[in-house]
């Protein structure tokens, strides 16, 4: 018999579990520490995620994140999947609309969530679930030892030096875009410890900025003053990056596809292009 609960008694071990059976045909898989790392960078709440179980086993599951987008009290589904043995049953419809009045109770006000353009399926399915695309968001992914830096050199009054994560928030102005959910300041503060953040100066003057995971190789944020830029700041910053890599991996998740510097920038240093997302949101 299926039933749906909320996770608030699930441990992560069972959480781990239960992702990896749902995700083992995809591509890039998860150690344990990593999905832990992932869902707790994310916001995840167990008292307002839920899953499906047949019995006391986990078939389907959504793990949602809560906290601020926009200013608004956000739900962020940091995880949606279901068991290969129990697809096709509408188990992530009913898990969603299960939850629906429990987030609204928590005061949360809209849904946020990310999926591959390419699965054509879920955007169906979101899409009558009352989700509209609110933008389009790219990711780039290379191996470490494929990426190529652009030879452009930094100019010699340009220092790259460690600073902390309050002080870059102050120059959040730098960034083209708004970072997505899981590369905003409030999922990277949830895990301070796990990143590194360096900052470019000219003379005392901070003009840019990186925020760095080395464990995932996953560049969060990087950014430039628009008033300070070709002259090699973001390349100073990715150059140090790569240094400190300690991933098989470099990757950006999430850079707006709006922007064309970024983009530009990335595939000029080959970290390439690897797919696209849409950004959904449902007002609740």
């Amino acid at each position: 018999m299926i039933t749906i609960n909320n996770l608030s008694n699930v441990t992560y071990e069972q959480l781990f579990n239960a992702f990896s059976e749902a995700f083992k045909e995809y591509e890039i898989q998860l150690n344990y520490n990593e999905f832990v790392t992932m869902i707790t960078r994310r916001g995840y709440s167990p008292e307002l995620s839920f899953a499906a179980f047949n019995d006391d086993t986990i078939v389907a599951f959504t793990l949602n994140g809560i906290g601020e987008f926009n200013g608004i009290r956000t739900a962020y589904d940091t995880g949606t999947g279901t068991v290969k043995e129990f697809r096709g049953k509408g188990l992530a419809t009913q898990i969603f609309e299960h939850s629906i009045p429990y987030l609204k109770e928590a005061g949360v006000k809209q849904y946020l969530l990310e999926v591959l353009q390419h699965n054509s399926s879920a955007v169906s399915v979101y899409k009558k679930l009352g989700f509209a695309t609110t933008r389009e968001l790219n990711y780039f992914i290379q191996d470490s030892s494929e990426v190529e830096l652009y030879s452009k050199s930094a100019s010699d009054d340009i220092s790259v030096k460690s600073c902390g994560i309050d002080t870059v928030m102050e120059y959040a102005e730098f960034c083209d875009f708004i970072p997505s959910w899981q590369n905003s300041f409030e999922a990277i503060k949830r895990q301070a410890d796990s990143f590194i953040v360096n900052g470019a100066y000219i003379n005392n003057l901070l003009v840019g900025y990186s925020v760095f995971e080395p464990i995932s190789g996953d560049i969060t944020q990087i950014a430039v003053s628009s008033k300070h830029r070709r002259r090699g700041i973001a390349s100073a910053l990715l150059s140090n990056i790569i240094g400190l890599n300690r991933h098989s991996e470099i990757k950006l998740i999430n850079a707006e596809d709006s922007s064309e510097s970024t983009v530009a920038f990335l595939q000029k240093n080959g970290i390439e292009l690897r797919g696209k997302q849409f950004e959904m949101v449902k007002l609740l």
